[in-house]
Order: C-alpha cells, then structure tokens, then sequence
C-alpha cells in the first residue's frame, strides 16, 4: 500500500474518532441539561446541599450509579424515574460530559475539619476505621479503575447523608459491603467531620 494513502486513512481514522467523541460528549452535554440541570446544575456544580456534585466526577463511577438506580441496585425513588427514561448511550455520555467539568469547594464548617482531616488521613484505630484516603486518596481525588468516587468538594451535607445510608444498610450498591462495613464503625461526630473536611478539598 501507497505510504502516502496509509497515512491519509489514518488521518481521517483519527478525525473520525474524534468526531465520534465530540458527538458524544455534546449529546451527553444535551441529555444533561434536559434531565439532570434542575437538580445537579448544567455543569454539574450543584448548590443544593443535599444533590451531589457531579462535575469532575469519574465517569465510570456515575455511570454505575445511575445504572444502579436504573435497576434498583440504588434505591432512590426521584433517581429511579430519572434514570428510566435514560439509555445506556445516554447514561455513558451524560457521565462523560460531567467528568469534563471542574468542581469547586463546597462550604464547610470550620470547627469540623481538623478532626475531619485527621479521621480521612489516619483512620481510628481505637475503632479499627481506616484511612479515607487508602481507596478515595490523599487529595479526594479517588480511583477511576477500582470506582471509588471522587470526594474533594462534595457537599457535606450530601456525604453525611450517604455516610449514614452506608451505616443503616439503606444504601447497598456497594461492592463486597466495603462502604457499610466502613460507615458501621463511625460516629456522628466522625460522619460530620469526615464530610466537612471533604467539601473543603480542593
């Protein structure tokens, strides 16, 4: 084959391919603002406390939830109707979009962080909590391979709520109970702090 016309069906693969992800992240940025903007914001940026932050977020791991809450994994009677109407296609896209975004620093309470700080970091070994930051890392900044959801900047209020429905077994869609068998040994007190320091994280 002509080395020249190799390379010119290689350009327009690549060009096709990026087209292709163009389309996509533009239909998920569509199905976005058509179905998610009234609650999570168009860029994901919530500023209602008690919906989630979606910018920035892994788009594997949002994309697990809302098939969890498309098949009941995730109990959320508001989510389940939302995430009805939505494709596989649409789910893929719609987290892709979001992952493209920036979140930002949440507010939090002052007087929370540094214990907050310390519980992310070093766990308790009175109560054999671990580190945070063994699955979620130092930053917030999670693990896209293993799932394990970005944290920096997520509203305490929607990480208190969460922590508590991991404690309660309200929330079970996560693997192998990792969360639960985590959540079971905080306090309130710890639960707070832990979501006060995150949503401070940049």
């Amino acid at each position: 084959m002509n080395f020249k016309f190799l390379l010119a069906i290689l350009g327009l693969t690549v060009s096709v391919n990026t087209a292709v992800t163009a389309a996509d992240l533009s239909a998920g940025q569509t199905t976005a603002g058509a179905a998610c903007a009234g609650c999570h914001m168009a860029d994901g940026n919530s500023v209602v406390d008690l919906f989630p932050k979606l910018a920035g977020q892994h788009a594997g791991y949002v994309a697990k939830q809302l098939k969890d809450f498309k098949s009941g994994a995730r109990k959320d009677a508001t989510m389940a109707g939302m995430a009805a109407a939505l494709t596989d296609a649409d789910i893929d896209n719609v987290a892709a979009f979001y992952a493209g975004n920036k979140s930002a620093p949440a507010a939090a309470d002052a007087a929370k962080v540094a214990l907050g700080r310390a519980i992310y970091r070093g766990g308790n070994s009175s109560s054999n909590l671990p580190a945070c930051m063994g699955c979620h890392n130092e930053n917030g900044s999670g693990n896209p391979v293993a799932k394990f959801p970005a944290l920096a900047g997520q509203h305490a209020a929607y990480t208190i709520k969460q922590l508590a429905a991991f404690r309660d077994n309200k929330r079970e869609n996560d693997s192998n109970k990792m969360m639960r068998s985590i959540a079971i040994k905080m306090t309130p007190a710890e639960i707070e702090a832990v979501a006060n320091y995150i949503a401070q994280m940049k």
